[in-house]
């Protein structure tokens, strides 16, 4: 089994996170760093093996079988189309494109390329996560009715992007919020939702910015089987200690500690038992560039798809509507769907569980 050869375009503040996962590829002799692509003053830093400021050079390498993208949104379906034309892999940051008609064009280039393309974010393949998936799926809080998503924080400092009309609080951290609560719950039919710039000027880069993006959003969702979901998100969240995801069913209820891209555990409550179960995080080290690791191993064969095309195609396409939903003061039908995959709890109950907090009820 050779390695897969990984190429990275764009050496910015997450490359370390992505190396770091690369490193570990690298010792289980599945995968190669090869090749990276970014800025002449990034050579140094990146400790690439082979360095470029060409992307094309990199793409058109034959020492890379599989491009990783970590560039501004608005360069992602261009450097992804171009990989996948050129018979390459893809692994991207999110979002999969800024604009639907890019994305529809990049989806069916994917469907005939040799290469295998995914997109971020990877909170689906947490431990956590498809725990909680499982639960939900089997009906261990019965039908869900509502739900809650939240992820925000102060806001970046150090790129311009952010806040620029291709950026965005959406777009950078609803989007994990968003493909969660669709992970969970399934395709949306319908969205609602309010936007802002609550902090007009920031500081970025040492100077003063004036914010053309939202800074802050409530997005409501209404799903296809039923239940209403909100996310809650914003670079205007100072701190938080509350929980990431909440789902409320007709006979329980189960909410995940922590973020979705790091999460701490959960607790279920169940009506038939009287008790908040509380269980640690199995996995406390799971990173959130996990996609990078589950694509090589579907590379080589040893994983089937958990991250598909059409779960990110339905996430922007909620994400752009509900961005024209503010503008436009009204709710917007969701065209697209997907379907979410199956999870089952691949560990007993009890390994999970620290302990239960019974609550006195009437």
């Amino acid at each position: 089994m050779k390695p897969v050869r990984i190429g990275i375009i764009g050496c910015g503040n997450v490359f370390s996170a992505y190396r770091a996962i690369i490193d570990k590829l690298e010792l289980r002799g599945i995968a190669q760093f090869t090749l990276a692509c970014g800025r002449e003053k990034q050579r140094a830093s990146t400790k690439a093996p082979r360095f470029t400021t060409d992307s094309d050079e990199l793409i058109a390498s034959p020492d890379v079988d599989l491009v990783l993208i970590l560039t501004p949104p608005s360069e992602h379906a261009r450097l992804a189309s171009q990989a996948l034309a050129a018979g390459k892999h893809v692994l991207m940051e999110k979002p999969l494109a800024t604009n639907l008609k890019d994305a529809s064009e990049l989806l069916a280039l994917a469907k005939r390329s040799p290469g295998q393309l995914m997109c971020a974010p990877f909170t689906l393949l947490s431990p956590t996560f498809q725990t909680i998936a499982a639960r939900v799926q089997r009906g261990d809080i019965g039908k869900p009715c509502s739900a809650r998503a939240r992820y925000g924080w102060s806001g970046p400092w150090w790129s311009e992007w952010f806040y620029r009309g291709q950026g965005g609080c959406i777009f950078d951290l609803g989007v994990y919020c968003i493909t969660s609560l669709t992970g969970l719950l399934g395709p949306v039919k319908r969205v609602t939702a309010f936007t802002n710039t609550a902090i007009p000027e920031r500081e970025v880069d040492g100077r003063k910015l004036r914010i053309e993006a939202e800074d802050t959003a409530q997005v409501l969702l209404q799903f296809a089987n039923g239940c209403l979901g909100v996310v809650t998100t914003g670079f205007t969240m100072q701190q938080y200690r509350s929980p990431a995801l909440e789902v409320y069913g007709t006979s329980g209820v189960i909410q995940m500690l922590g973020d979705d891209w790091d999460p701490e555990g959960h607790e279920l409550w169940q009506n038939d038992l009287g008790a908040w179960q509380l269980y640690k995080e199995t996995e406390p080290d799971w990173p959130w560039t996990d996609g990078l690791r589950h694509l090589v191993e579907c590379v080589h064969g040893s994983a089937r798809p958990l991250v598909t095309l059409e779960h990110a195609f339905h996430v922007l396409e909620i994400m752009i509507k509900a961005r024209e939903s503010s503008a436009q003061g009204r709710a917007l039908e969701i065209e697209s769907t997907f379907k979410p995959p199956p999870f089952q709890i691949a560990q007993t109950e009890a390994a999970h569980r620290v302990h239960d907090r019974t609550r006195d009820h009437e």
